[in-house]
């Protein structure tokens, strides 16, 4: 199942995923002000993309061919308000919902921001807007677990399930498979990718300058 675009760099565009947002969090327990754009001042605690699946389904097709068209978001309002399915996606589904924060502290100093006083970040996949937000949920659980879980209700403590603590989790690591630097202030983005979108100052959509206007980091 995917969920936003990452070639959209417009609001119009963005809103087919209404549900894809961006919280400056104030703290880490903040939960109101979402965007769906990059925010536009520095986060005290860091800045979080939260990514909201479709809760609907059509009732017959597993996975369309893009991987979308099989779900969809409430007719209106939202599913935690309890919102109706559209007559097209009748069958209400429990929700995938992801938060990540992204620890942008040490750039909250806006003399390391541009001139004209832009955010400085951007995604790896080109888009400063924010408006390219997207994910994807590729069903990984073994046998009857997830459902033994939804049965149980579980809400953090899930006894019905084995489980492993955080720190062992992130002794699985990966290999770096491609030879490239992704550290400290770059020239350009991983990959020779391209920065594209409407910018500050800028409605046309043209491409920024080759010096890149963003801060990077690990």
């Amino acid at each position: 199942m995917v969920v936003g675009n990452p070639i959209y760099r417009t609001a119009a565009e963005a809103s087919k995923y209404r549900q894809l947002t961006f919280t400056c969090l104030d703290t880490m327990l903040t939960r109101t002000g979402e965007t769906s754009d990059m925010p536009k001042q520095p986060c005290k605690e860091g800045i979080m993309a939260n990514v909201r699946f479709p809760t609907c389904w059509d009732g017959k097709t597993l996975d369309a061919p893009n991987h979308s068209d099989h779900v969809a978001y409430p007719a209106s309002g939202t599913f935690e308000s309890g919102g109706a399915c559209p007559s097209t996606h009748p069958v209400r589904i429990p929700q995938v919902f992801y938060e990540v924060v992204w620890d942008t502290r040490k750039f909250n100093d806006k003399a390391l921001w541009p001139d004209d006083g832009s955010q400085p970040f951007v995604w790896s996949y080109g888009d400063f807007t924010g408006y390219g937000t997207h994910g994807d949920y590729v069903f990984g659980w073994k046998g009857d677990a997830l459902q033994r879980a939804m049965d149980s209700n579980c809400d953090g403590a899930c006894p019905t399930l084995k489980t492993q603590s955080i720190a062992t989790g992130n002794l699985c690591k990966q290999d770096k498979k491609v030879a490239e630097n992704i550290d400290g202030w770059l020239s350009e983005l991983p990959g020779a990718i391209v920065v594209t979108g409407p910018q500050p100052g800028n409605s046309t959509g043209a491409l920024i300058p080759s010096v890149l206007r963003f801060v990077g980091s690990n």
